[in-house]
């Protein structure tokens, strides 16, 4: 406990299991209170806790993203079917549809229940978003592939290039504009944008073609001679395990569903998925340089992550109304003590964990 404190970069997949926890917890609510503190919550660990690398600069891009996510469902309440609700705010004329767009409504009323009912929906995609933005700001995403278990090598390669798009843009897009200020640019807003797109899609395409031969060279995708009988062993178990999964979790989610497909199949799904995972990581040989290692800090934000989504799932059966506000009678939404310390129970590793390493100039 002495080297608690000390600077070091934390575990990838600690950040991603609390940011995951953020997520679900927004999941549960539609309470705008609640979700603009789970946002305020990502937002300053974010700022507490990244580090001055490429992948942490794209988090401006997810709370851009979020906003337009927040626009968009307030103006498709607008567009169609907007006047459900007693509380009339607008009227337009509404276009008649032919008979086979039975049920789709374009323009015409637009209520106050509709529109808060789309800036809720919107605002808790939003949020989700931007959890999943600050992880893709906190972990290092070389550092989580290379905890990525044998069987899961491959596919986890595709998923985490494909997170690492934001991060390589905004990095891009930086460098562009660096440049051009060296070079006198002094073009702003939408005279720029030419100046500044085509050479950030250029860089792209070049760190595409260098990843392409770097995975090449390095015999991604090749894999060795099995047996047909053990291919389709592993395959079975594989899909059935994941399948049991999805049905364990869902049935866990959905109280009107039979318990015994809660947790027996939730239960004997992951045995039969980490089976088949153990079956396919034999064939898979992967050497590893310091292997990451969860210590004390680690556990803490994992932790933290978890409790902001135990918490909401416990207060949503004492109150509903608190994490789901009516849209039939418009009132100010309530905010409950017990939803709220469990959603500032996420900011803890802005206090508890060490900073991250200085980059070296």
């Amino acid at each position: 406990m002495r080297g608690y404190f000390l600077p070091r970069d934390m575990h990838p997949a600690a950040w991603w299991v609390w940011a995951l926890g953020l997520a679900v917890a927004a999941s549960r609510t539609t309470n705008p209170w609640l979700l603009l503190t789970i946002l305020a919550v990502a937002c300053y660990v974010v700022v507490a806790r990244r580090a001055d690398a490429p992948w942490a600069m794209a988090f401006r891009l997810y709370l851009w993203l979020g906003g337009v996510i927040v626009v968009f469902r307030v103006f498709f309440r607008f567009v169609f079917g907007g006047g459900e609700g007693e509380t009339i705010l607008l009227r337009l004329p509404e276009i008649p549809l032919p008979k086979w767009a039975a049920g789709i409504r374009v323009l015409g009323d637009v209520s106050a229940e509709s529109l808060l009912g789309g800036f809720y929906d919107g605002l808790r995609l939003a949020t989700m978003v931007v959890c999943l933005g600050a992880a893709n700001a906190l972990a290092n995403p070389k550092r989580l592939l290379k905890a990525m278990p044998p069987a899961l090598y491959e596919i986890g390669t595709a998923v985490i290039v494909a997170m690492s798009v934001f991060p390589q843009l905004a990095e891009s897009v930086l460098r562009v504009r660096r440049a051009r200020k060296l070079r006198g640019g002094t073009g702003k807003r939408f005279h720029a944008l030419h100046a500044i797109i085509i050479p950030v899609l250029e860089d792209a395409l070049d760190r595409s073609l260098q990843l392409a031969a770097s995975m090449d060279s390095r015999g991604y995708g090749r894999a060795g001679k099995v047996a047909v009988r053990a291919r389709l062993v592993t395959g079975t178990l594989m899909v059935v395990g994941l399948l049991g999964v999805c049905v364990g979790i869902y049935a866990t989610l959905d109280g009107s569903t039979p318990r015994f497909l809660a947790a027996p199949v939730l239960v004997a799904g992951m045995l039969l998925a980490l089976m088949g995972f153990r079956f396919a990581g034999r064939r898979v040989h992967r050497t590893r340089y310091r292997p990451d290692r969860w210590h004390a800090p680690e556990i803490v934000v994992a932790a933290s992550g978890i409790a902001v989504a135990v918490m909401l799932f416990v207060t949503s059966s004492v109150n509903p109304t608190n994490l789901n506000p009516s849209l039939i009678h418009l009132s100010w939404p309530l905010l409950a003590w017990p939803p709220l310390a469990g959603v500032l129970l996420g900011a803890a590793p802005a206090f508890l964990t060490p900073t991250p390493e200085p980059v070296p100039a």
